[in-house]
């Protein structure tokens, strides 16, 4: 089988302080046809990843500075959905949980064969690529549903859904943090700002009401409470979606 095609100038931001792997990652993913940037601090790689636009950051979890697992809270409490893929010796399930829940999209331990993260890296920016509508609208897709922001217009099933500008805010940072754990505070962060943090039952309001537009009799639910941390976008093997 034939690797995808890479679309043009898709940028990815490279976070490691080991120069023996920086160098030939990034040679690698060049040769590939992506536009890489190459930072050995964490400092450095917050600031970057924080004023420009990326399709995809590879942070090392132990940086100088600010680690990647900061880098990574960081950017998903300001809202940022960049994926993002850990490269790190850290190898245990603990650290495997601790770096997902801070919201990393993928998690390689080191070392790994570079086929291997070639094959993460496409996959991670094949999610990250916007579905044309027939309109021409740029369109967000998870299994059955599907939403056109600039519209405020979901569908499923054949059902069309209007929506309100802050269900509509709601779905879309949901469908772009698909099959991710998301926690209150990082939600909140996104659709209000640090600054205009509401309590805590809007959110749960606004969620009940989504449901209600979203998951209609026999429709499989997508939006599933986790008890405690926050909720989780897809479709679940087995479905224990809360009222």
């Amino acid at each position: 089988m034939g690797k995808d095609p890479v679309p043009l100038a898709m940028h990815i931001l490279v976070v490691d302080d080991e120069d023996e792997l920086t160098a030939p990652l990034a040679q690698v993913l060049r040769r590939e046809g992506y536009q890489v940037e190459v930072s050995q601090d964490g400092c450095q790689g917050l600031a970057l990843a924080q004023s420009q636009a990326y399709h995809l950051l590879i942070l090392d979890w132990m940086l100088p500075g600010v680690s990647g697992l900061e880098i990574c809270q960081g950017l998903r409490n300001q809202g940022k959905s960049t994926p993002v893929l850990f490269l790190t010796a850290k190898d245990t399930l603990d650290d495997r949980v601790q770096g997902l829940d801070a919201g990393a999209d993928d998690y390689l331990v080191k070392p790994f064969e570079m086929r291997e993260l070639l094959a993460r890296v496409r996959a991670l920016l094949r999610r990250s690529l916007p579905v044309m509508s027939e309109s021409g609208s740029s369109m967000l897709q998870v299994s059955d549903l599907s939403l056109e922001e600039q519209h405020q217009l979901a569908r499923r099933h054949n059902r069309t859904i209007p929506l309100s500008d802050k269900e509509t805010q709601l779905l879309a940072y949901l469908m772009r943090h698909s099959e991710q754990l998301l926690s209150h505070i990082q939600i909140l962060n996104a659709l209000w700002g640090e600054a205009n943090i509401p309590h805590s039952n809007v959110l749960a309001a606004q969620i009940r009401l989504l449901r209600r537009k979203i998951e209609g009799p026999g429709e499989v639910p997508l939006i599933h409470t986790v008890y405690g941390k926050g909720y989780w976008f897809g479709v679940r093997p087995l479905e224990s979606s809360s009222p």
